[in-house]
């Protein structure tokens, strides 16, 4: 299974792994599925740590370096994610939960998230 990580899952499964339902730990601790982490997530990470909203040891870098090392591809952004995103439902206002979905659906991924706004949509997750 390729596993796409939302935000706070990888945060979670980083600093705060008491936070991640079982079946999502079992899911991404499973060492047949590929796991995932989007561009888009270390966009939003930049973003939020540039304006103070959240505080992350060491700034994206860190993250590109944590993700490494825990295994975790980058998923770019593509063409067809885009294009995909302009006909998805707007039952997500978080433009970058939106993009995830769009990801998601476009690279037959599951995504690992507790965002029940997620949930919502014709996707397969796991949380």
């Amino acid at each position: 299974m390729k596993l796409l990580l939302d935000t706070h899952s990888v945060l979670w499964f980083w600093d705060n792994v008491e936070k991640v339902s079982k079946a999502a730990l079992d899911a991404i601790l499973e060492t047949q599925n590929e796991k995932y982490i989007s561009i888009v997530t270390a966009w939003e990470l930049a973003v939020k740590i540039s304006i103070g909203k959240l505080k992350y040891e060491g700034g994206i870098a860190a993250f590109f370096a944590a993700s490494e090392e825990n295994g975790f591809e980058i998923l770019p952004l593509k063409k067809k994610h885009i294009k995909l995103l302009e006909t998805l439902p707007f039952i997500h206002r978080d433009p970058f939960d939106r993009m995830l979905v769009a990801s998601a659906i476009s690279e037959d991924m599951t995504l690992v998230t507790a965002d029940t706004n997620i949930h919502e949509y014709d996707i397969p997750f796991v949380w």
